[in-house]
Parts: C-alpha cells; structure tokens; sequence
C-alpha cells in the first residue's frame, strides 16, 4: 500500500454551535436517512421516471433528517423507527398498484430489499443512540467476533447501496478492477474482547464510509482497532484521491470538505472527520491526518483507557 507521508496533529477546531452537535450526536442516523431518501428517490423513477413519486416518503426522510437538529426531537425520531417504516412501505405500495407489472422488476426488487436493510440498520443505529443518551461516556465491552460481524454488514450495506458499481473483497488475491480490498483489523491485549466507548462504533463506520468514498474502486482500504492496558488506537487509511497539504488543518472543521472532492457523489452530512475529531478529544485522545494527492490518505487516533477499567 503506497505510504502517505505529509502528517500534521489536529489540536482544536472552531466551536460547535449546539444544532451542529446535535447532527454529530445523531450523525449515524443522518447517514442512514440520507441512503434511505436516495433509494426512494431512485424508486420514483425507475417506476414513473419521476423523482418526487413518493412525495409523502420523502417529506417524512426530510422531516426526519431536520429533526436531528434538536437533541430531545432526534431521541424522538430514534423511538420511533418502525411507525416511519410502515409509512414509507405503505406509500411505495401505494405507487406500486396501478403499477403492478413493475413490481416484479429488478431494479424494484432490488430496491424494495435494500430497504428492508436500510430499516434493519437503522433500528439497530436507533437502539445505540437510545443507549448511549443514557451514558455517552460509557466504555463497553464488545466481543471480537461480534464486533466483527456488524462492520461487515456495514460493509455490505455499503456494497448493496452502490447498485453494481463495485464490490467489496477481503482477499487481495480476489480483487478484480472494480472491487475493493478492505483490510479489517480488530485485536486486542484482552484477546477475544475489546473495551471501548460505545460511540467508537460510529466513528470507525464514518472513517471507512469517508475512505471508500473518496477512494475508486479498485482500490485499498485499511482499517484497525487495537486496545491495550494504556490505550485504545485507530487507524484507517485508504488509496484515494488525498487532501491537499494546505487543507489538512481545516479539513476537519463542521462541513469541511477538501477541494479536490467536489465531483464525488456523497449522501453524507460531511462531518464525519469532524465527529471523529470531536470524540477522540471528548475522551482525551490525539488527533493526527496524514494525505498526500494522488496517493491517499490515513486517519490515526489514540485515546487513553481510563485507569481502573477492566
């Protein structure tokens, strides 16, 4: 993997006003309303050519997505998962009625699936979020192989997502032009377990998210999680298009993107640096970016283990 040699720590970025918390908070919510606005926009036409069709469905995803603005509405929202499913699945089959020989189509069946997957993600993203408004600080302790499981279902989302634009493999020796080698680590001193704040989840997802994103396929994406007596570390980095050196600084303030990404299609809020940056130094951790054009780029964090934790 090509090394990317330009790293600069990040210290501070400008203070978060409280709505913008907020979306940092709820950011893996955001994600996932984001998807689920662009798979029933992408229904409307291939059933009608029309990308307001499900009108109603898109006026709850936007509702939804303003929501998280405001922490008691966004908990709100997250209680509330399967009341907006059954609206949205109702009004998709409104439109599939005088439609019925669509329904059968692959482009709808595969839609309709990714769907229920969207809905099955976010109700699991809903249960943490609930959780975690509970005790944000809280470290947790995971099993490996869990752990494990739910990056690759992200992993796969990612692929479903992408309708046959790429795919996703594990084996460098499977690799076809149009794949992508993710290279997933997670190891731990305790050996089948790992300790960590629970909100490191969504940091890892929104790292990998921002390294396939600004990477073609093709390409190569490295993620690690390794904890010790002292401390817990993360690194991802990728073979994408880079940062400019100028911008490592600022690429990280709130809805920051790097000039060089303007052409690339996202559904993100564009601030998942920015939470990763926000909860490393929430837990007393170093921030570091490292980028070089054309070559890559590599995110790394460290956060101390608090003393006594088991």
């Amino acid at each position: 993997m090509p090394l990317v040699t330009h790293e600069i720590e990040i210290t501070e970025i400008p203070p978060l006003q409280p709505k913008e918390q907020s979306l940092l908070a709820m950011h893996s919510l955001l994600n996932v309303f984001n998807v689920l606005r662009g798979e029933l926009v992408l229904i409307g036409i291939n059933l009608a050519q029309d990308d307001t069709l499900l009108h109603e469905s898109l006026a709850v995803c936007d509702e939804l997505i303003g929501s998280l603005q405001d922490p008691a509405a966004a908990l709100a929202t997250a209680r509330q998962v399967d009341a907006q499913a059954a609206v949205i699945f109702a009004d998709i089959e409104a439109a599939l009625a005088p439609r019925a020989d669509r329904r059968a189509h692959p482009d709808i069946v595969e839609s309709l699936e990714n769907l229920r997957s969207v809905f099955s993600i976010l109700r699991v993203r809903a249960r943490e979020q609930l959780a975690r408004a509970q005790r944000p600080d809280r470290w947790r302790e995971f099993l490996i192989a869990d752990l494990r499981c739910d990056f690759l279902e992200v992993f796969s989302a990612f692929e479903k997502n992408s309708h046959g634009r790429f795919r996703i493999t594990y084996n460098a020796a499977l690799q076809e032009p149009r794949d992508y080698y993710f290279d997933f680590k997670i190891e731990s001193s305790l050996g089948d377990r790992i300790v960590m704040p629970v909100v490191f989840q969504d940091v890892l997802r929104d790292l990998v998210a921002n390294a396939r994103k600004y990477t073609a396929p093709g390409g190569h994406i490295t993620a690690a999680l390794y904890e010790d007596a002292a401390s817990l570390r993360l690194v991802v980095e990728d073979t994408g298009r880079g940062i400019p050196s100028d911008e490592l600084a600022t690429v990280v303030h709130y809805g920051r993107r790097a000039s060089n990404v303007g052409n690339v299609r996202t559904m993100g809020g564009g601030f998942g640096l920015t939470k990763a940056f926000f909860v490393t130094k929430q837990f007393g951790g170093r921030f570091w970016i490292a980028s070089t054009l054309g070559v890559g780029t590599r995110i790394r964090l460290q956060v101390p283990r608090p003393a006594g934790l088991n």
